[in-house]
């Protein structure tokens, strides 16, 4: 077994939420052929989904964007809203989904195209049920010139840049690098510091701007201003 590093010697429990029948057999018969992974609960529209993790309190939420009732997106507002710990990993038919960096915003930790294979279904339950976010820097990187074109509609950048004052100079750097899509052992290699500090230090930047994982850092950094398109 290769249990949740955050529930130690249990399964990571996962309610998958699609309007597609044949999209949630599948996925729950990929999923508890994996080793550590449970799925304990199915929803078929958006007020479904929100209504099983209350229910469930499974670890993930395989969520849609386009169901029926309640989109997958006002659901994973929601979920993330009630302070639930479910994990919300956005699934989508096209990795550039207009609704994806909305979704982001909404605190989902990241997004899983419907075409992954078990194996990228399975690595992406357990990534962002131990924590991480699941936004690889390739798809960091496409995503940038959206956050960026979008970032000027959500109002003023100067309350966000006086919290990011709160950071430290090397807490900046870190968090500016999240959000080029560079993961911590390449960071560390940028800063030449060791790998477990740059943990350290994403950990204290989460904490103090208040975010849940290195997604929302990367949405917030260019919300922010700190970090623009085209930018070192």
């Amino acid at each position: 077994m290769n249990p949740s590093p955050e529930r130690p010697g249990r399964p990571v429990r996962v309610v998958i939420a699609d309007d597609q029948m044949m999209v949630r057999e599948g996925f729950s018969v990929l999923l508890n052929a994996q080793p550590g992974i449970e799925v304990v609960g199915e929803a078929v529209n958006g007020r479904e989904a929100v209504e099983k993790v209350a229910e469930l309190a499974p670890d993930v939420v395989l969520m849609d964007i386009r169901m029926p009732q309640l989109n997958g997106l006002d659901a994973t507002r929601e979920i993330c809203a009630s302070g639930a710990p479910a994990r919300v990993l956005v699934l989508t038919t096209y990795d550039l989904d207009e609704y994806v960096y909305q979704a982001l915003r909404a605190g989902a930790s990241g997004f899983l195209l419907k075409d992954a294979s078990a194996g990228q279904l399975a690595e992406g339950v357990r990534t962002v049920a131990g924590g991480d976010a699941l936004l690889a820097p390739t798809v960091t990187r496409r995503l940038i010139a959206e956050f960026s074109r979008l970032a000027s509609t959500v109002g003023p950048r100067a309350p966000l840049m006086e919290r990011v004052g709160d950071l430290t100079e090397r807490e900046t750097q870190v968090l500016a690098l999240v959000a080029r899509g560079l993961s911590n052992g390449e960071i560390a290699g940028r800063l030449v510091v060791a790998e477990s500090t740059v943990k350290t230090h994403v950990s204290r930047v989460l904490v103090k701007l208040g975010l849940r994982d290195r997604t929302q850092a990367a949405v917030f950094a260019y919300e922010s201003g700190l970090v623009t398109p085209g930018g070192g």
